[in-house]
């Protein structure tokens, strides 16, 4: 069925493609007929949605460089209610759905954005580089608001008077300024929307834009200011299986079965607000001199609360099947599991809040003189400034649950309980406190830019002018997290129980009781799946940090004196919250130079009879990059028993332990020569060939400066006891390994980019183009190993196996777009207004280790230096995966709108799909340290007892997914427009999946909803 829907609607585009271009065709073949005169009932209004469309379609016909853009109806009127969502609508550009760096939840709005398949984005707002606080080089989209934009512009292969930084491309932001307008402008507008899963009230926007222009004794004068707040109300529903384990002979006789260790549910509420205000002011003395001074200031706020039974067993190997079904490669379809052998299968209810704060704030001042008919120069000044401040709460109750009865086969999983099972779930004699786990970070950036570019107009058949300019900028930039990062402790353990507490800390008993509440889920998916009431910490108990932790870990405190009065012995330490203080590991601060220069021409053969015009440049990039960090080693020497024998020390190297203040500078030069080309086969018909080189500079979290390196010896004690023979200690050598945070001597991957497209525009809004691209990138970033030297006590340099990051690969992303837009204005008067958008991407992508770690069989714990698990990634049975492709690519996108504008009515409807992606690989949720070693060459093969302890890491991919969105509108008057807008009409569920050797299994489903909106604009 799947199949059937994107074979349909890839013959629907290619048929709406052909017969607007056959009526096209019929529009211009016959250039040597006198039109007609055109009757006035016939003459279509451009208006909206067609008035955006030729304005974009303009955008890029005149365009020097390969670029797409969306352009707002009007001011504040983009299509979306965020800028991912906006920037997802571009042929080329795929909008990832799931959180940021957490794909275990799910984001409404959208997250990250990658263009032609790739991530490495430069963001500008109007020209400038902008950025976000969070570690990384781009802007989160989702912190802007797109209320305060008048369009989008994605440069696919910019030439060298751009800013560097985008292998794959630039996002640049653009808002409205005074001098656009001819002289005042108002506008009003405010929505209201309601989500149909989370319910309750309805989330407001609103925005105000007033703009106006003066003639004064001083010159002309012009002002704008626009601001805007808009809410988020929705709700998130997920179910999600375990990664599978393999049971060799226990479950079927005979055969491998592959058994999840357990199926989870969650609930999460989300707030957003997002409030911006936008200032511009521009002056112009004279005709040649034009001065701007805007100010940007976005704010962000999210916050989440989560209810979720998550699987916390310990012994998936003790997993019993009753009444079980299983695929022909033995996964597990549907049966009643059960874990007798530890008293039910382990879960945690747990509740988890978020809370994030964000800003982001730019000034810059813009002078633009023409000094004479031919020089031009400009000159820019930008100061920007981004923070960001997280808190992560997460508290949890324990169960174990007798059984569970699961179906997979269906488009969902489906649960099934007994009676018995329910009343079990809602006895809080069954639960426990279980575990505590907070995270905080704060981050802030700096930038300060300086930009000056000088054009020369040439009174020449063949060049038009040359170009060229200067470009500094200095940016700081400074990280923090607690350490540990994510500080989890366990409350009361069942593992606890006997040696650190009697018993756990159960919610019936009177001490312990509190702060926990029955919840149950009506509505779960939309009233499409039943699951039982169960017992939650309360939302408060996790916002209530740290006085509420302190209060749970004091339950395992005074647990933890009573077993240490019986046993009379045991070691009872109050909880210590994770913090910042005087704690190198926490810290990432950098400071980064870059010196920019470029010369650029463009030329034109028009005047000798070739219809090719284009620019040929070149851009230098000096950049200088200071990390501040230490390195610290920890040794670690075993315990000599008193009086033994001791064999082999002499291979214990004398390394004291330090912890040192280590800085490090990092300068690195690149040429990035450009050539665009465009040949003009017929006034509405070109070509373009475009090639550049780029680069993208590594994120600041992979600059970290921080290195932990560490001393494992091994070694053999023999005798002693009851064997009446001295006691020897034998050292067998020493293992000398770190972890680094990050490398601060990484260098920008680079890229050659080659563009060809063809552009028919027969309509002032309809065109067909197509694009083949090609991008050949090296350097990439990958974990790899490297040696790192330190002096011993005698002088002699040792050196330590470091894992961090490197640039240790290279690889490609190539593949062709297609694009369409009409208006059918040929069609009967009765569907004149009546517009489609279509366009097909297809992106095939491969990376290569420079130093490939590839085995087939993995093995090890999941320690930095599993490089084969950390890139290749390792089943449950121990054997790897092989071909995987860059992370975030789908190999096809599609995107199909309708329109239709006719008198005061304007409607849309639009359905965007991507195939399958990688997520990634080893993320949480879908790796572990208890998979079963089945490698027949291995020593532990068939020792499945007590062998349980290899690290495992699953591809995790999300699957194929299409969302339909609507809006109609209707204007009352020419300057009152109201409407209504729809978002997932389809109800669509996204589904994630994990790669296994046992087939491609369902992970994880998440459902939104739909949800409505109304809206209301006036103009004045």
């Amino acid at each position: 069925m799947r199949k059937f829907q994107k074979t349909a609607i890839a013959m629907a585009v290619a048929q709406i493609a052909v017969l607007s271009a056959s009526a096209a065709w019929a529009q211009t073949a016959d250039t040597t007929t006198t039109e007609p005169s055109v009757p006035a009932t016939a003459v279509v209004k451009v208006t909206g949605q067609r008035a955006a469309l030729q304005s974009a379609q303009k955008l890029k016909q005149d365009a020097d460089e390969v670029v797409d853009s969306i352009v707002a109806e009007d001011i504040g009127k983009l299509p979306d209610r965020s800028i991912t969502e906006v920037l997802s609508r571009v042929v080329g550009v795929t909008m990832d759905r799931s959180a940021p760096n957490d794909p275990q939840h799910y984001a409404v709005e959208g997250s990250g954005i990658a263009i032609r398949g790739l991530t490495y984005v430069l963001s500008e707002l109007n020209g400038r580089e902008a950025f976000s606080a969070n570690g990384g080089r781009s802007l989160s989209f989702s912190d802007v608001p797109p209320e305060l934009m008048a369009g989008v512009d994605v440069y696919k292969n910019p030439s060298a008077e751009h800013i560097e930084g985008g292998i794959s491309g630039i996002v640049n932001l653009r808002t409205a300024m005074p001098f656009d307008f001819k002289g005042f402008k108002g506008a009003l507008s405010g929505s209201a929307n309601y989500s149909e899963l989370r319910k309750g009230k309805a989330a407001p926007t609103g925005s105000v834009l007033v703009s106006n222009r003066w003639t004064t004794p001083l010159g002309e004068v012009g002002a704008l200011i626009d601001v805007t707040s808009s809410k988020s109300r929705t709700r998130t529903d997920s179910m999600m299986v375990s990664p599978y384990y393999p049971h060799v002979n226990d479950i079927v006789p005979g055969k491998t079965i592959w058994v999840p260790k357990g199926a989870e549910w969650r609930s999460q509420a989300y707030d957003r607000t997002r409030k911006g205000d936008y200032a511009a002011f521009q002056w112009r003395p004279m005709r040649d001199l034009t001065a701007s001074l805007t100010y940007f200031r976005s704010r962000y706020n999210e916050d989440w609360s989560e209810q979720a039974l998550l699987t916390q067993e310990t012994s998936p190997y003790a997993m019993q099947v009753a009444n079980g079904s299983f695929s022909d490669t033995g996964a597990m379809q549907s049966g009643t599991w059960s874990n007798p052998l530890n008293g039910g299968v382990n879960y945690n209810t747990d509740r988890r809040v978020s809370d994030r704060n964000s800003a982001t704030q730019d000034v810059s001042l813009n002078v633009q003189w023409r000094v004479s008919p031919a020089w031009t120069v400009t000159t820019d000044f930008q100061r920007m400034k981004a923070r960001t401040d997280g808190f992560d709460s997460d508290v949890a109750t324990g169960i174990r649950v007798p059984s569970q009865t699961v179906d997979f086969r269906g488009d969902r999983p489906t649960f099934s309980f007994s009676p018995a099972d329910l009343q079990y779930f809602a006895n809080p004699a069954n639960y426990y406190w279980a575990y505590t786990m907070e995270h905080l970070d704060n981050s802030a950036a700096d930038s300060k830019a300086w930009k000056t570019d000088v054009k020369y107009d040439f009174d020449h058949p063949v060049l038009r002018d040359i170009r060229f300019g200067v470009r500094l900028q200095n940016r700081d930039t400074l990280n923090q997290n607690t350490n540990p990062s994510y500080n989890w402790q366990g409350v009361t353990q069942p593992w606890m129980v006997g040696w650190r507490i009697p018993a756990v800390a159960s919610l019936n008993d009177p001490r312990f009781a509190g702060g926990a509440t029955l919840t149950q889920f009506p509505n779960f998916f939309g009233g499409g799946v039943t699951i039982p009431s169960v017992l939650f910490p309360d939302d408060a108990v996790a916002r209530g940090y740290p006085a509420s932790y302190a209060k749970l870990h004091g339950y395992s405190l005074a647990l933890c004196k009573e077993q240490a009065a019986a046993q009379g012995w045991g070691t009872c330490a109050a909880w210590k919250p994770a913090g910042f203080a005087n704690d190198p590991a926490s810290v990432n601060q950098q400071s980064e130079k870059s010196r920019a220069f470029y010369t650029q021409t463009r030329f034109s053969f028009d005047d000798w009879g070739f219809p090719i015009d284009g620019n040929l440049g070149v851009r230098y990039v000096n950049t200088k990059s200071n990390a501040y960090g230490y390195t610290v080693f920890a040794p670690n020497v075993p315990v000599i028993p008193a009086g033994a024998n001791v064999v082999g020390a002499n291979l214990i190297p004398n390394i004291p332990a330090f912890s040192k203040r280590q800085d490090y500078e990092n300068e690195y030069h690149n040429w990035l020569p450009s050539l665009n080309l465009r040949y003009k086969a017929r006034e509405n018909l070109q070509f373009r060939f475009a090639v550049a080189k780029s680069i993208s500079r590594p994120d600041f979290t992979q600059l970290a400066a921080y290195t932990s390196l560490s001393q494992s010896v091994r070694s053999t004690t023999t005798g002693g006891g009851t064997t009446g023979q001295p006691t020897t200690v034998t050292f067998n050598g020493v293992t000398l390994s770190g972890a680094a945070q990050g490398n601060p001597n990484l260098r920008p991957a680079t890229a050659t980019s080659v563009d060809l497209t063809a552009e028919w525009y027969f309509a002032k809004a309809g065109s067909l183009t197509a694009a083949v691209f090609n991008k050949d990138i090296k350097n990439i970033i990958v974990n790899q190993m490297y040696n790192y030297e330190v002096k011993d006590a005698g002088g002699q340099g040792r050196q330590f196996l470091v894992t961090g990051p490197t640039n240790g690969a290279h690889g490609h992303a190539r593949g062709f777009e297609l694009a369409y837009q009409h208006y059918f204005d040929f069609v009967p008067e009765w569907l004149r207004g009546l517009g489609t958008q279509a366009s097909f991407t297809f992106v095939d992508s491969k990376r290569k280790l420079n130093n490939p770690v590839y085995s087939e069989w993995c093995t090890g714990g999941e320690g930095a230096d599993n490089l084969n698990l950390a890139i290749n990634g390792c089943d449950t049975n121990m054997q790897s995966f092989t071909d995987l492709p860059l992370q975030g690519l789908s190999r096809r996108t599609i995107n199909v709108a309708v329109m239709y504008e006719k008198g005061p009515v304007q409607a849309r409807l639009a359905y965007n799909w991507r195939s399958r992606y990688l997520l990634g690989v080893n993320n949480y949720g879908t790796r572990g340290t208890d998979a079963r070693d089945l490698n027949p060459s291995s020593p532990n093969f068939g020792t499945f007892n007590g062998n349980n302890n290899q690290a495992y890491g699953l591809p995790l991919w999300m699957d194929d997914y299409g969302q339909l969105d609507g809006s109609f509108f209707y204007n009352v008057t020419p300057k009152l427009r109201v409407g209504v807008e729809a978002t997932n009409l389809t109800d669509t569920t996204v589904k994630q999946l994990m790669q296994q050797h046992a087939g491609m299994l369902g992970r994880a489903w998440f459902k939104t909803g739909r949800s409505f909106g109304i809206r209301a604009s006036y103009d004045f």
